[in-house]
């Protein structure tokens, strides 16, 4: 990626689109300090107005669901529940060091009730479905209540069904924090995102307004074909 610059505010909720090698996967790695721009004399990346963070203090601000977060727990018998403390402590699992305070059980539990997901709080998560382990990484990236919620094409794999409870949890979320959300689906984008950014070879292609952006005709200028773009109740779907 190269001259690229982006800002996002706190308390805004943007999503970014771009085809596959736009450099969606880099932005969210640079957010989370997995990876660091090059330097030279103008470049620089502020996470919350600050230059320079020590990573054990960022992680807490950060709420994280990735799909392959979850195939690391599938190798352990955690439960529901575990999964969710482990938000705490920003790690896989609940370890013999962590502190599991009567307020932190509380707080998971009233996540699980209101992702209406209690019935997993004793399930290991080899037996739960993809879609019930989506919610549940959502739960432990809100457990801490963080300042941002990042989700990196969060439906992947999901079945329809599975798909319209993610996207529910999603929206009841909306409200306690910022969501930044990478996907390659416009109905992915739920009503309570308002921006929206496209990037294409590692460059900011667009950025504005949902509507504006989404009924512009620059997607089919972003993926190099025609497509046809319908709104319908607030959602957005290619045609």
């Amino acid at each position: 990626m190269s001259g690229f610059s982006l800002t996002i505010h706190e308390h805004e909720h943007v999503a970014i689109l771009g085809p596959n090698g736009s450099g969606k996967s880099t932005f969210i790695k640079t957010i989370t300090r997995d990876c660091y721009p090059l330097w030279t004399d103008d470049s620089h990346v502020h996470i919350f107005g600050r230059r320079m963070w020590n990573i054990f203090d960022l992680r807490p601000l950060l709420g994280i669901v990735h799909m392959d977060l979850m195939q690391s727990y599938i190798r352990h018998p955690y439960s529901g529940r575990e999964v969710i403390l482990s938000g705490f402590f920003s790690s896989v699992g609940i370890w013999p060091n962590h502190e599991v305070t009567q307020a932190m059980r509380e707080r998971a539990d009233e996540l699980l009730e209101r992702l209406e997901i209690a019935h997993l709080a004793g399930r290991t998560v080899s037996q739960m479905s993809t879609g019930e382990s989506r919610r549940l990484l959502i739960g432990r990236a809100l457990v801490h209540r963080p300042k941002a919620l990042i989700l990196d094409e969060p439906t992947a794999s999901l079945d329809i069904r599975a798909t319209h409870e993610l996207l529910e949890a999603m929206r009841r979320t909306a409200s306690e924090t910022t969501i930044i959300l990478v996907t390659h689906h416009l109905s992915d984008i739920i009503p309570e995102i308002g921006r929206v950014v496209l990037l294409r070879s590692g460059k900011v292609f667009r950025d504005g307004p949902k509507a504006e952006i989404l009924q512009s005709g620059a997607l089919p200028e972003l993926f190099a074909m025609p497509v046809e773009v319908l709104e319908r109740r607030g959602y957005y779907h290619l045609l």
